[in-house]
């Protein structure tokens, strides 16, 4: 059970909700916070104050008046003609995501909204009723609030949700998995729609399994190292010592205890001088990527427990403050540099795919590490995959986060398109997970015909794992499948458990 308080959640803790359906709760002293808060509200709306969201219109419209008696409808209004988005559902495991981190960003009390209200969402989190939630139509500017109010639409009875694998209508799905409908009060619709949940959740998944996909990286590299007999002198500590970066470093200590008692690769390798930059460069390209993966990771890890809503409530103060928390510009920027930090593993994989197959590069092995070529065509056209892959990469990479489109009649007037540079970044990570994986298959293909015997005993290993389900390929078979197979086993981090018990936890 993860407790929320709205100050401790962790990316860890964000998978295990969202991926492993762990149940969360919110904390006692929560409770306290958002219940002293919403007596505030109230006690504003028996004032008469005019405050934006409680008692005036939205956006352009926050200068208008809403009659005390229209305070209801005005918070259903809010959801339904904001529910505007368009494209394929995200993934029940996003949803989950937006679902917790919603609930984890009101428990702090400064939102206003019923307990009550947030019962319903965690009822629902915890019971697997998932809102359909269209992946496209949100600018990231005054928070996510076009896929944030399909998030609400169940809570209503309205819109559709997903139930025990079914889609069902919002009102079908409460009612099956018993739990009620609620009314939206006086600042409630606004304090579930205003934030940077969708892209924040989004990140924090892909973020998780960038960390993992590090690793995996630099295994995957280890085995071309082997084939391609590397100088591991290049990955002495001296040398990345002197420039002094974090990943760099690490990926350098990641190579030389892989690649230890290694009989393909060492510190000397008679008649030659140095690997390509692909291969000697390795600590380089994957460190500054590591690199930019820690910051994002700790830009992420500061979002899941902001307050992120407008206007904020200030109950010790009595002060109602309307801000810009919701801006997703932290995000979007985090989260275009980690898509180009992604796309990096990829374009460096390719490149060294390529010099496992090519003839002219390859350490004399066969080209395309077809046996009898010529009639079988081998990893040539995995390569052509590989190559297709990074440049689409080339394209998503773009930053989403230097566009911005007026909106609001001019009111929005800069907008951060973080949930586009979240879902460019989640289609980076997918893409490179398949890259990484062509490379596998193609190292795995490379050392079998060496000789495994010859190979560090962490590589083994990996060998070992990838041929308990890949057979080395004696002649032309059906690539995809064995390449679907190898993408499992990246996308599932099977290798990282198989290789740190040979050398010891990675970095």
């Amino acid at each position: 059970m993860i407790e929320l308080n709205g100050i401790t959640l962790t990316i860890e803790e964000v998978k295990r909700v969202a991926r492993d359906r762990e149940k969360a709760e919110i904390s006692l002293e929560a409770c306290a916070a958002i219940n002293h808060s919403r007596a505030h509200v109230e006690a504003m709306l028996k004032s008469g104050e005019a405050v934006y969201g409680l008692t005036t219109g939205f956006g352009k419209f926050s200068d208008t008046r809403i009659a005390d008696k229209d305070t209801e409808e005005l918070q259903r209004n809010l959801i339904v003609s904001h529910a505007c988005g368009t494209g394929e559902p995200l993934p029940t495991e996003a949803v989950r995501g937006v679902m917790l981190l919603r609930l984890n960003a009101l428990v702090s009390g400064f939102s206003g909204i019923r307990l009550s209200t947030m019962e319903t969402l965690l009822q629902m989190l915890n019971a697997g009723v998932h809102p359909v939630i269209p992946e496209k139509g949100s600018l990231g500017a005054s928070g996510d609030l076009v896929p944030l109010a399909h998030m609400v639409l169940p809570m209503i009875g309205l819109g559709l949700a997903e139930y025990h694998g079914e889609i069902l209508a919002g009102s079908e799905a409460m009612r099956r998995a018993g739990i009620a409908t609620i009314k939206l009060a006086a600042k409630e619709g606004l304090a579930l729609i205003n934030g940077t949940q969708v892209m924040t959740a989004i990140g924090a998944l892909c973020v998780y399994d960038a960390v993992q996909l590090s690793k995996n990286a630099d295994i995957i590299a280890s085995l071309t190292c082997e084939a391609q007999s590397c100088i591991t002198k290049a990955f002495d500590p001296r040398v990345h010592q002197l420039r002094g970066h974090a990943g760099q470093i690490a990926c350098a200590e990641n190579l030389r205890n892989i690649l230890k008692d290694s009989l393909l690769s060492g510190e000397d390798i008679p008649g030659k001088v140095q690997d390509a930059y692909s291969i000697r460069c390795i600590p380089q390209i994957h460190g500054a990527s590591r690199d930019a993966v820690c910051y994002v990771y700790e830009a992420v890890s500061r979002e899941i427990n902001a307050v992120t809503d407008n206007p904020l409530i200030f109950p010790k103060e009595g002060d109602v403050i309307s801000g810009g928390n919701f801006h997703g510009q932290p995000m979007a920027l985090a989260l275009d540099f980690l898509a180009i930090a992604l796309a990096e593993f990829a374009d460096v994989s390719e490149r060294r795919t390529e010099r496992l197959v090519n003839p002219a590069l390859n350490n004399h092995l066969p080209a395309f590490l077809a046996p009898n070529g010529g009639l079988n065509s081998g990893f040539m056209i995995a390569q052509y995959a590989a190559a297709a892959l990074v440049s689409e990469n080339k394209i998503l990479a773009h930053p989403a986060s230097v566009d911005s489109i007026p909106s609001s009649a001019n009111q929005e007037d800069h907008v951060s398109m973080g949930t586009i540079a979240a879902r460019k970044a989640a289609e980076i990570l997918k893409n490179v997970q398949r890259v990484l994986a062509i490379e596998l298959f193609a190292a795995g293909q490379a050392t079998g015909l060496i000789g495994k015997e010859k190979l560090a005993p962490a590589t083994r290993a990996a060998y070992d794992l990838l041929r308990a389900e890949v057979p080395q390929a004696e002649r032309d078979i059906l690539m995809y499948e064995q390449m679907q197979k190898c993408e499992r086993i990246v996308i599932e981090g099977r290798l990282i458990p198989a290789v740190e018990a040979v050398t010891g936890e990675l970095n």
